[in-house]
């Protein structure tokens, strides 16, 4: 059974950066493909980055290409994203969410396993 834990969401004002993290555990990482969702209030669940574990390829989000990064640690069975120059239109709970395929996607449909969520809140 795939875990996964985020962590690393808080407030923070425009223009910041912040990198959050998700815990990775369960399975045969080699197969998997991991992403960050968001969900900003009143507002449906929309794809952010996606990254194959088995060797780093990366999609995202038209809307955030530039200022948002997904990487992964093998190692540490994590997964990373970089938010930079952060608005308060970034504002939102942020998900990790896995799917049991090396092929990205950025339908949520499509992945099986969630994680809690984390608040990120940009705001002055």
């Amino acid at each position: 059974q795939v875990q996964l834990v985020e962590s690393g969401g808080e407030l923070v004002q425009p223009g910041d950066s912040l990198r959050l993290s998700c815990t990775v555990s369960g399975g045969t990482f080699n197969t998997y493909t991991l992403a960050w969702f968001r969900q900003a209030p009143g507002k449906e669940r929309e794809f952010a980055a996606s990254i194959t574990w088995i060797n780093g390829d990366t999609y995202y989000a038209d809307s955030l290409k530039g200022r948002f990064t997904i990487s992964r640690d093998n190692a540490k069975n994590m997964v990373y994203l970089q938010m930079n120059s952060l608005k308060p239109e970034d504002t939102a709970v942020y998900y990790c969410a896995c799917r049991r395929s090396s092929y990205l996607s950025a339908y949520r449909w499509q992945y099986a396993y969630w994680g809690q969520g984390t608040q990120v809140t940009v705001s002055s």
